[in-house]
């Protein structure tokens, strides 16, 4: 009992090794098949981006390609034309001689004197002898045989002079022969060569008679040898040739394009550099030709460029001066309107119901004057380019609890409650921690005011290499369309709604600078009579790109209830333009 069990544990150990052996085998074989398949896809990917980025390249192959379909077309016709020349000349050659030589053949026969068939079998082969060609010349041979319907009664052989044999004789030919005697009758067959190879000849059958033997065929065999080393050196020349001449269309199609293709590359690398700022670049334009009057006209059109360029820089710069000037100018005036007006608040228990009313709002309006000036001098310096981030690492976290505090009291009045979903954990990111507060402030007190008095959620999120903080309301909410406005400059969803915060319109606009200035998105969402999401999405870490928003834009109740499909990838900011903005 025991003997089976062993046997059949050296097999299962025997198994087991060679399946070692061959998975040791075929893991090198693996790797250097999938590395030969990742080098033939690179070197691929490689000559199709190379295909794809070369015009020059295009114009090249395509040319040389169509230039070898037109030699290959005309070289296979002039090669089948010579070819038929030669084979055509070569029968009506062996037609005459075999039309000399078969009557010369019938002349001995007729003067046969001796009628025996030993007499008339050495007559056969010595006329055969006479009518092949002579010595080692194979350009002719012989063969006699007897006809099938023959009915003489002396009976001469086969008679061959070379080692074309009667087998060669194509049965079509002898039937051709008994068919129309009188006429010669022609077809190429192919024999065996010298060589041990084949070649092409041209047989010539007609009829002769033999005194008291009657009917025989007689046959002459010419070998195209020559003819078909003739066509080999044509064929040869005719290759060569055509190579050359594609080579040399295709060195044609090289110059020709690279006179036209230099012009617009250079054209290429000067608008690249005219696209980068250095306004001075313009082509070389030498000459009368199309080439030189395209870098003409592309020279004029760079000078216009540069000079509405530099005018609409002109006209920006006196824009952001007389901006940034009139708000500096404003301050000392209204430093001394702030202390008039907070004097006459103070004292306006004293006055009259209508007079208290109007220091009221004159202190109002003094106060959104303030913010509006403030506002308007931030963006004076995002578009002077002068704004700068003071970054340092911070926690969200605390960030969003300093703008819930601040907004508690606005939000209080509105009638809506503000409701803050955190991460689980510490949420820092390389921030500038007073231009993230005053973005989440615009958005909140943004929500507070078109939320209806509805709740107001703030929700934070983090992956790898991205936060974000999620604004939503229950209000009013975006019309089609309104989402890509709502960040420009002064727009308001409804012109005749009053602001009930005292915003200055530029709150949303100053908010995307920051964003951008953060290199991070600011993104907003809404349907009407839902409510609407400001999602603000920045970079944990200063110089690595946010590659993924960690919150959706939608409102994750809204996405399953409409089973919609995730969000997409978000698209890449896009400042907006100088004259844009805000929705508050």
């Amino acid at each position: 009992m025991f003997t089976p069990s062993r046997s059949v544990s050296v097999t299962d150990g025997t198994r087991s090794r060679l399946a070692t052996v061959r998975a040791l085998v075929a893991s090198p074989l693996k790797r250097r098949s999938r590395a030969a398949r990742a080098a033939v896809r690179t070197a691929a990917r490689w000559q199709l981006h190379r295909w794809r980025g070369s015009l020059q390249l295009r114009v090249i192959v395509s040319t040389m390609l169509l230039g070898l379909i037109v030699v290959l077309g005309l070289g296979s016709y002039l090669y089948q034309r010579i070819a038929d020349g030669l084979v055509n000349d070569r029968i009506l050659t062996a037609r005459a001689e075999a039309t000399s030589q078969a009557r010369a053949a019938q002349s001995r026969f007729d003067s046969a004197g001796r009628l025996d068939a030993v007499s008339l079998t050495q007559l056969a082969f010595d006329v055969v002898g006479q009518l092949s060609s002579p010595g080692a010349d194979k350009s002719r041979e012989v063969i006699l045989t007897r006809a099938r319907s023959n009915t003489g009664r002396a009976n001469v052989p086969t008679v061959l002079s070379g080692d074309v044999g009667l087998p060669s004789v194509p049965a079509r030919l002898r039937e051709a022969i008994a068919a129309d005697p009188s006429h010669q009758q022609v077809q190429i067959i192919s024999i065996s060569s010298t060589n041990g190879g084949t070649v092409p000849a041209a047989i010539v059958g007609s009829r002769v008679t033999l005194p008291a033997a009657g009917q025989y065929e007689l046959y002459f065999v010419f070998p195209l040898e020559r003819e078909q080393q003739t066509l080999r050196v044509v064929a040869r020349t005719f290759a060569l040739g055509g190579i050359a001449l594609v080579l040399l269309v295709g060195a044609v199609a090289y110059v020709v394009t690279r006179l036209v293709v230099d012009p617009v590359r250079r054209a290429a690398l000067v608008a690249e550099r005219l696209s980068s700022g250095r306004l001075h670049e313009r082509m070389r334009a030498r000459g009368e030709d199309d080439i030189a009057k395209l870098g003409k006209s592309f020279n004029a059109m760079a000078d216009s460029l540069q000079k509405q360029i530099r005018q609409l820089e002109d006209l920006s710069r006196v824009q952001q001066r007389f901006v940034s000037d009139v708000s500096h100018e404003l301050r000392t005036p209204l430093t001394t309107i702030r202390m008039a007006g907070d004097l006459i608040h103070d004292s306006r228990h004293d006055f009259d119901p209508s007079v208290a009313r109007s220091a009221e709002l004159l202190h109002n309006e003094i106060d959104r004057f303030e913010s509006l000036l403030s506002d308007l001098l931030e963006i004076s310096r995002f578009d002077a380019g002068a704004a700068a981030l003071d970054v340092e690492a911070t926690d969200l976290r605390a960030t969003i609890a300093r703008t819930i505090e601040s907004t508690a009291a606005l939000a209080a009045r509105g009638g809506s409650r503000l409701e803050v979903i955190p991460t689980d954990g510490p949420c820092v990111a390389e921030i500038d921690p007073r231009r993230v507060e005053r973005i989440l402030r615009n958005l909140v007190v943004n929500a507070v005011e078109y939320g209806e008095g509805r709740p107001v959620r703030v929700q934070l999120g983090l992956n790898e290499n991205a936060v974000a903080v999620s604004v939503r309301d229950s209000g009013v909410g975006l019309r089609p369309g309104e989402a890509a406005l709502v960040f420009n400059r002064f727009w308001r969803a409804d012109p005749a709604r009053a602001r009930t915060t005292g915003g200055t319109g530029l709150g949303l606009a100053i908010s995307r600078e920051d964003a951008a200035l953060h290199k991070g998105w600011l993104h907003a969402w809404g349907e009407p009579g839902v409510g609407s999401c400001f999602r603000l999405t920045l970079p944990r870490h200063t110089g690595i790109p946010i590659e993924r928003s960690p919150l959706p834009l939608r409102p994750e109740e809204e996405r399953s209830a409409a089973r919609l499909a995730p969000d997409p990838p978000d698209p890449p900011y896009r400042p907006a333009a100088a004259s844009g903005g805000a929705r508050s």
